[in-house]
């Protein structure tokens, strides 16, 4: 994997850059649609790639080693050939799913033993067997194991945290430069910053990341509890250490708030299953705020979806339609929205590139934030 850092905000540190794989090139910023089980919920694999314009997307790992299993998923010839996605795909380890089975899990130097919350069975994660796990399912971009602490934890239990995840990571390196790819291409390892809230936590996390010299980063234990204003200095702080001219991820973020707030503090990648999740449930993210479909000030509005237009649902359907369809609990109503939230996304981290190329990426940043805020 290659990078390229192409234009940087002269009033911030929003970052332009691109990345280049073997199944093709990322322009950053850019959110990835999450696939959770192989598939993004909802959506097709050609609304994916032309309506909503993804350039890469994210399975997790948990799910797909559960179901449908390595084996399936080696003979198809990896999740590329097994779900007809031909562009980039980044998994994360499992760690942050196995992590919130704090009823079923048991941590240890070894790994994470855990039950899986599909039939009861017991499996373990570690450093090593999560690396050879992301082979075979065939990532592009594929994440270190690490322990995601809850960002309510004292620092005691966040010091320990972080040193555990600082050996994983060591024990995870050290096989994935061991192993090969399976399938023919080559595959990127990136490493987890952790630390919790905690300044100095973070700093030791970000130089010991930085030291490992990878080909990108990630910043992981954010939006996990703590307040908004904490994961942004989290972002600064971090962002003061890792390398400009690697690529940096925002695991598990947000709002589309969040992303230009870190946008602004130099994130490049960032996933997040709020669109789609929110979408399911009738919200929905447009230029000039957010919209709940189930409300009756919608039932005889005819105008289009979003009168901006980032997909094609947004000039096919109007208010109307959709509100109808969500009250009379159709399917296409989850399909529809969906298909807009992550087209907004896609569309936004767009537009933040095009203004930090046009050096006018602040100005229209702090637009954007206030017409997000407002409810529709």
């Amino acid at each position: 994997m290659q990078f390229e850092l192409q234009y940087v905000d002269p009033k911030s540190n929003a970052r332009a850059g691109r990345i280049t794989t073997d199944h093709g090139v990322i322009e950053t910023p850019i959110f990835m649609p999450v696939g959770t089980a192989g598939t993004v919920k909802a959506v097709h694999q050609r609304e994916i790639k032309d309506d909503i314009h993804a350039q890469i997307i994210l399975g997790n790992t948990y799910h797909l080693y559960l179901r449908p299993g390595l084996n399936i998923l080696e003979k198809a010839g990896g999740l590329h050939k097994f779900n007809g996605w031909d562009k980039p795909i980044l998994t994360d380890s499992g760690g942050f799913q196995v992590f919130s089975l704090s009823d079923n899990r048991k941590l240890t130097e070894e790994g994470c033993t855990f039950r899986s919350h599909i039939d009861g069975s017991k499996h373990i994660f570690t450093p090593e067997n999560v690396v050879d796990t992301q082979r075979i399912i065939g990532a592009d971009i594929i994440m270190a194991l690490d322990e995601c602490t809850p960002g309510t934890a004292d620092y005691t239990y966040a010091k320990r945290s972080l040193e555990r995840t600082q050996r994983w990571l060591d024990r995870g390196l050290k096989h994935f430069d061991e192993t090969e790819p399976k399938y023919g291409y080559s595959q990127t390892f990136f490493p987890i910053v952790q630390g919790c809230t905690f300044k100095d936590l973070r700093l030791k996390a970000a130089e010991y990341v930085a030291s490992k010299n990878r080909e990108g980063n990630a910043i992981g234990g954010l939006a996990v509890g703590e307040p908004t204003d904490v994961m942004y200095e989290m972002i600064e702080t971090v962002n003061t250490i890792l390398p400009k001219d690697k690529p940096r991820y925002l695991m598990g973020v947000g709002t589309p708030n969040n992303l230009l707030e870190a946008i602004e503090r130099g994130v490049d990648m960032f996933d997040c299953v709020m669109p789609t999740r929110n979408g399911r449930n009738g919200l929905l993210f447009t230029q000039n705020g957010t919209m709940n479909m189930r409300n009756k000030k919608w039932e005889d509005d005819f105008s289009p979806l979003d009168p901006f237009g980032t997909s094609f649902v947004d000039s096919f359907y109007t208010k109307a339609y959709v509100r109808h369809l969500f009250v009379a609990d159709e399917i296409l109503a989850l399909q529809i929205a969906s298909i807009h939230n992550l087209a907004f996304y896609l569309w936004l981290v767009k537009e933040a590139r095009n203004q930090i190329i046009a050096g006018t990426f602040s100005t229209w940043k702090d637009s954007m934030v206030k017409k997000l805020n407002v409810r529709l």
